[in-house]
């Protein structure tokens, strides 16, 4: 009688143990999975985060404030890139009042003005401007650039008209 209950005991601790495996087993697997999709995700997560500061690096990369040498020429002139951009900017919207549209849009208007409305700086010399009426719009390749005393001088280099 003894013998078969050190059996039975034994048998219901082997299987106790088999049990235990098994939960373990499937616990661990289940952790396995989370981990590797965790990892999967966190990769997918870096790859588009890299993918990203690639896109605004090529979008940045005509760019004044994103250009060091355009920077630095600016500084060996005695102004900040930020200061700069700011006065230009401000000098070519001012000529948007000016009576019969903005002289540096080449196109008149058949309704309103010609007014330009965006701009970007590509470098210390250059400016893409876009311009329009409301029915029709275009775009304006500006050079800017400052002489010997620092005045500003602006004119325009060429565009493109779009017709609606």
């Amino acid at each position: 009688m003894k013998n078969k209950i050190f059996m039975y005991l034994f048998f219901f601790a082997v299987l106790f143990i088999i049990f235990q495996y098994m939960n373990e087993k499937s616990i661990f697997e289940n952790q396995e999975r989370k981990i590797e999709s965790l990892t999967q995700k966190q990769k997918e997560a870096d790859s588009l985060a890299n993918l990203q500061e690639e896109r605004i690096g090529e979008l940045n990369y005509f760019n004044l404030m994103g250009n060091d040498d355009a920077m630095t020429y600016l500084e060996r002139l005695g102004m900040e890139a930020a200061d700069v951009q700011n006065m230009v900017r401000d000098k070519i919207l001012d000529m948007n009042v000016a009576p019969g549209g903005n002289p540096l849009v080449p196109v008149e208007s058949i309704e309103g003005t010609m007014q330009i409305n965006k701009i970007k700086f590509l470098n210390h010399r250059w400016i893409i401007a876009e311009f329009s009426d409301g029915d029709n719009w275009g775009e304006v390749l500006i050079e800017y650039f400052f002489d010997q005393n620092n005045e500003l001088s602006i004119e325009r280099l060429d565009e493109v008209l779009y017709v609606n």
